[in-house]
């Protein structure tokens, strides 16, 4: 059975964990009652195709084997094995309104299926924030994904975790924000499942810049949150941000596929519903290369 009309993702590109230390009155507001996490487990390497891949494929990048320069150059396969939720989505539901809005428009090109009636468009965060919530108010999609790319690109510019990073956040949150008014002027969000998640962090160079692709703590560790009608109120244990496709599926009651560590190794995080019967949840650590999965020891960064 269908648990929301509508599922909203928004994906802040590069915040990591450091959400938890920029300001963001409209985070805060809105996942008050919410579940939160700042510590989701990224894919391994910590790279834009890798992580995104994962969270829409519910995939690890093992079985995937996406990377930036592939989905910049060639379409994700429509026959693919692995289908994005999108696809899982439309064979469903073949009426629900499917959107993509992405800065880094990678992510619709070489992740989504491009012949399943997915609308899109990409553009700089500003500007595409308006075009998202007329979107949203014109076509009130049953499933909508965002990705915000400003901040990954001042922590490789000015470092991850300083003050112009923060700042980026701040600036992000606000258009977070512009995107959930929009979300209640036009839907019943008793029936909205919204989430924000991050692909990766980053760790800093001698030259004041940042990177990342390592697995280091900054790195690995990124911020998820939830606020729905049927969330529990408090803090997530266990998430690999891959979890992210289960959430999705199960929002609009489809059936997960069965667990697979040749495959699907996405899974419902066990404090985030209040009426879920998912299984345990089961450690993937030696897939992610985190085993031991919580680890202080420091590893060079690799550069994009």
């Amino acid at each position: 059975m269908r648990k929301y009309s509508h599922v909203i993702v928004i994906g802040i590109d590069g915040a990591g964990s450091f959400i938890k230390d920029a300001d963001t009155p409209n985070f805060d507001k809105i996942f008050e009652c919410g579940a939160k996490t700042f510590d989701a487990l990224a894919s391994n390497p910590t790279i834009s195709a890798e992580c995104w891949g994962s969270m829409l494929l519910g995939i690890g990048p093992e079985v995937h084997k996406l990377t930036n320069g592939i989905v910049s150059s060639t379409p994700y396969p429509v026959d693919s094995p692995f289908p994005s939720v999108f696809r899982r989505i439309r064979e469903v539901y073949p009426d629900a309104v499917l959107g993509s809005y992405c800065d880094w428009n990678p992510i619709t090109y070489g992740i989504v299926e491009n012949n399943i009636g997915v609308s899109h468009d990409t553009a700089k965060d500003f500007e595409l924030t308006p075009i998202i919530c007329n979107y949203i108010k014109e076509s009130r999609p049953d499933f909508l994904f965002v990705q915000f790319d400003s901040v990954d690109g001042t922590g490789h510019s000015k470092g991850y975790g300083t003050p112009a990073h923060l700042k980026s956040i701040a600036k992000a949150d606000r258009l977070v924000g512009d995107i959930y008014n929009t979300a209640c002027e036009s839907f019943d969000m008793s029936e909205t499942l919204f989430m924000v998640i991050a692909d990766h962090g980053g760790a800093n160079n001698e030259n004041g810049g940042g990177s990342h692709g390592g697995w280091t703590d900054s790195e690995k560790y990124v911020t998820f949150a939830a606020s729905g009608k049927n969330v529990k109120r408090g803090i997530i244990e266990t998430m690999n941000i891959r979890d992210l496709a289960a959430i999705v599926l199960y929002s609009f009651g489809i059936d997960l596929p069965k667990f697979d560590e040749a495959g699907w190794t996405a899974q419902i995080p066990e404090d985030l519903f209040i009426d879920t019967e998912a299984p345990e949840y089961k450690d993937i650590s030696h897939l992610t290369g985190a085993a031991p999965r919580i680890s202080k020891v420091p590893h060079t960064s690799e550069l994009l």
